[in-house]
C-alpha cells in the first residue's frame, strides 16, 4: 500500500539547511497498523507529512497504492490525499464555529457529493463514533475525547483505504485515549491500513508493528 525508497528531505533556510530525512526506505502492507516512534526531532511528522501528501520529498521515490506521488503537483496531491487518505490530528483541528455535523460533512462538500448523500453518509458516521445525539454542538460544548471521535468520523467521511493518526491521544485523559485506540483498531480489523505517530508506548503496543526513528534515519 506504502513504499519508500530512499526518502530525503531537505528544508533550506537562506545560506543553510536540514536534512530531517536522510534516505528513509519503508513499505507498509495493506491492511497494516504501524506506530512511527522516535524523540523531538527524529523526522516523524515529515515523514508522516510525506507519506500523507501534505509535503514532497527533496528526492527518492514514493509509491502510494501502485501510484507513483513523489513528483505530483500541489493539486494533484490534493485529489490524492482526498480520494485515500484520512487525517486525525493531536489537537483535533475542528473548524471552531462549525457544528459537528459541519465538521463531519467538509470532505463530502470538498468532494461534490450530493445534499442526499451527504446526510446518509453524515449520520451514518456520527452513529457509528456515538455522537449523533451530539450533532448540533461545536467544538467549545464537547470533551476532548468527543472532539477527536468527530475528528476520526470526519477523517473517514470519503471512505479512505488510509487513515494517518499524529498522536491522536496526546491531548486526552487515559479514559478517552483507551476509546480512541479502541476505534482505531476496530477500523484496522475492517480492513484499513494506519500509521500513527505515537511518543506513548502503551499505545503503540495496540499496532502490529513499530518503526522507530532517529536523526531523521530509521534504526
Amino acid at each position: 500500500m506504502i513504499e519508500l525508497q530512499g526518502i530525503k528531505k531537505i528544508y533550506r533556510m537562506g545560506s543553510q539547511s536540514l536534512e530531517a530525512l536522510r534516505g528513509v526506505s519503508l513499505k507498509i502492507g495493506k491492511g497494516e497498523f504501524i506506530s512511527i516512534m522516535g524523540p523531538s526531532g527524529s523526522g516523524k511528522s515529515t515523514l508522516m507529512n510525506i507519506i500523507g501528501c501534505l509535503d514532497t520529498p527533496t528526492s527518492g521515490e514514493y509509491v502510494l497504492d501502485g501510484d507513483k506521488v513523489a513528483g505530483l503537483s500541489f493539486d494533484q496531491l490534493a485529489a490524492v490525499r482526498n480520494r485515500k487518505i484520512g487525517f486525525v490530528f493531536q489537537n483535533f483541528n475542528l473548524l471552531p464555529y462549525a457544528t459537528a455535523w459541519e465538521n463531519v460533512e467538509l470532505p463530502l462538500l470538498f468532494d461534490g457529493k450530493s445534499a442526499r448523500k451527504r446526510k446518509e453518509r453524515v449520520t451514518e458516521l456520527l452513529n457509528a463514533v456515538g455522537l449523533y445525539d451530539w450533532r448540533a454542538h461545536r467544538p467549545s460544548e464537547l470533551s476532548g475525547g468527543q472532539q477527536q471521535r468527530i475528528a476520526l468520523a470526519r477523517a473517514l467521511a470519503n471512505d479512505p483505504p488510509i487513515l494517518l493518526a499524529d498522536e491522536p491521544t496526546g491531548n486526552l485523559d487515559s479514559k478517552s485515549g483507551e476509546e480512541i485506540m479502541d476505534v482505531l483498531t476496530m477500523l484496522w480489523k475492517e480492513g484499513r491500513t494506519i500509521v500513527m505517530v505515537t511518543h506513548n508506548d502503551h499505545v503503540s503496543a495496540r499496532s502490529q508493528r513499530i518503526i522507530r526513528l532517529f536523526d531523521g534515519l530509521i534504526i
